[in-house]
């Protein structure tokens, strides 16, 4: 694990450039994978996902990270048996003790001799978590490219529009419980 370094004036966790925690992991399609239409089951697709943001995650809290939420898990393209599958992520954003993984999911097609396309995105909330599951720092992220910059000024939009959502449910079942008009 990446050992994190604090700064000593602020108590703050030193931050770490975007492309530290970058990774691919890629994956050959097998017909185990398949749904009843015979492409690649979405959920195959999502647990890939998951592990690439995880490891993300991880590696950028220097420590154990807990999947929080999924957004916007978008399909943009069936995979097939045989596609070579590359699911590419980075920390796009970080609070005190959350991070947002941004994923990008391309195949490259087996029997075509054409660049990878793009088949998927969905953006993950991570809890950076310690050893007695509690939540715990991490470190602030570096945007190093302008599209790193877009990215992280994009997720904080996201997390924006997370927290208002949550609020107005709560609000909504709270005057409904208090109505009499939903149990608790």
């Amino acid at each position: 694990m990446t050992e994190l370094v604090t700064n000593s004036q602020e108590g703050e966790l030193a931050g770490k450039p975007t492309s530290v925690s970058r990774t691919t992991l890629s994956h050959i399609m097998t017909a185990a994978d398949t749904n009843l239409l015979g492409t690649v089951h979405g959920g195959v697709i999502m647990k890939l996902v998951d592990d690439a943001a995880g490891a993300v995650a991880g590696r950028h809290s220097g420590g154990p990270a807990v999947t929080a939420s999924m957004d916007e898990m978008a399909f943009l393209e069936p995979v097939r048996v045989g596609d070579l599958v590359h699911v590419k992520a980075q920390v796009n954003w970080t609070g005190r003790s959350s991070m947002e993984v941004g994923v990008r999911v391309l195949a490259e097609r087996w029997n075509e001799s054409t660049p990878a396309q793009q088949v998927g995105s969905a953006y993950l909330v991570f809890a950076a978590v310690d050893e007695h599951g509690k939540p715990r720092r991490v470190p602030p992220v570096l945007p190093e490219t302008e599209r790193d910059k877009r990215r992280y000024q994009e997720a904080q939009i996201r997390r924006t529009h997370r927290l208002a959502r949550r609020r107005a449910i709560m609000e909504l079942r709270e005057r409904r419980a208090a109505e009499g008009l939903d149990e608790r």
